[in-house]
């Protein structure tokens, strides 16, 4: 990689504190673009918007989803207004592009049934099925992101406030409170019949010792980790829906506003830098308000429906 690049992703995460997860995608990102530059017999000096549109095409041409090809384009300009910034280069060939368009996907929450049966197929006496249900029904009180779980200290929290700290991203911290059936899952989690008889005899590594989940070795459980755990969870509950970390978190949003938490305190449990995004959600509960209100009404039918 050019040293300029380098020097761009340092100031990404030390300047502008963007999350390790993000630096390394634009990394990849970038060492694509470069690839192609020389390939094109250009570098980052020489290239025009010709050149950066090229790219672009051969992305989308070779089959990139469009979230990818818009992450692209995103670490390409910030690339070149950091090289402008810096008076590398005099002019920014990047500055006129278009944005890539993203289709804009409503969340598919799970229904307040399915998490219930999800989080109940974790009710074994083992380590493992207490740490489960502890991490589904904190991810779900909470609607952390899976690398807020794994980056989970026990100092970070409070049991007597029932109150939890999150990193997000960007490193932006939130406090939030979460209810008596996380609080028992977690003190289930932490009696002597969950974490402790995980404990390995000596930790692999100093961090490891303060993680609040575990993985069978003694380790600090991963973000593949709790893939795995939501997996055979739905696997164990029959639920067919493509299950992800991001589904309860979808879920928490949307049974919040559909028992009228308010949509500021819902992006701010969240961790929403902007409510637009918060505002995804109200467009899941009123489509779930109009299922219950056409099934329920005798006289309710919506225009272009069959029902």
């Amino acid at each position: 990689m050019p040293l300029e690049v380098e020097d761009f992703l340092l100031w990404l995460s030390t300047e502008r504190g963007r999350s390790s997860h993000t630096v390394d995608a634009y990394r990849r990102d970038l060492r694509r673009y470069v690839e192609f530059l020389k390939r094109s017999e250009s570098n980052l000096s020489s290239v025009g918007e010709e050149g950066i549109v090229a790219f672009i095409a051969e992305r989308e041409k070779g089959g990139a989803a469009s979230t990818s090809v818009a992450r692209n384009v995103a670490a390409i300009r910030m690339l070149h207004r950091f090289l402008v910034a810096e008076s590398i280069r005099g002019d920014d060939p990047a500055g006129g592009l278009d944005g890539v368009k993203v289709p804009s996907g409503i969340p598919k929450p799970l229904d307040e049934d399915s998490i219930v049966r999800l989080i109940e197929s974790c009710s074994a006496g083992d380590p493992l099925s207490r740490r489960d249900r502890a991490i589904l029904e904190l991810m779900y009180a909470t609607g952390a992101r899976v690398s807020e779980i794994v980056g989970l200290s026990t100092s970070d929290i409070d049991f007597d406030s029932q109150l939890v700290r999150l990193f997000g991203k960007g490193a932006k911290e939130r406090i939030v409170p979460f209810g008596l059936s996380a609080l028992s899952a977690l003190d289930d989690w932490y009696g002597p019949q969950g974490r402790p008889l995980l404990v390995p005899n000596q930790w692999r590594q100093r961090d490891d010792a303060e993680a609040v989940f575990l993985n069978r070795r003694g380790g600090r459980i991963s973000r593949q980790g709790i893939w795995l755990v939501i997996k055979q969870a739905g696997e164990r509950a029959g639920i067919t829906e493509n299950l992800s970390p991001h589904v309860l978190r979808h879920s928490c949003a949307t049974h919040l506003l559909d028992h009228g938490a308010d949509l500021r305190i819902v992006q701010e449990i969240l961790g929403h830098a902007s409510i637009s995004t918060t505002q995804l959600y109200t467009r899941v509960s009123q489509e779930r308000l109009w299922d219950s209100y056409v099934a329920a009404h005798p006289r309710a039918k919506r225009r272009n429906s069959s029902c």
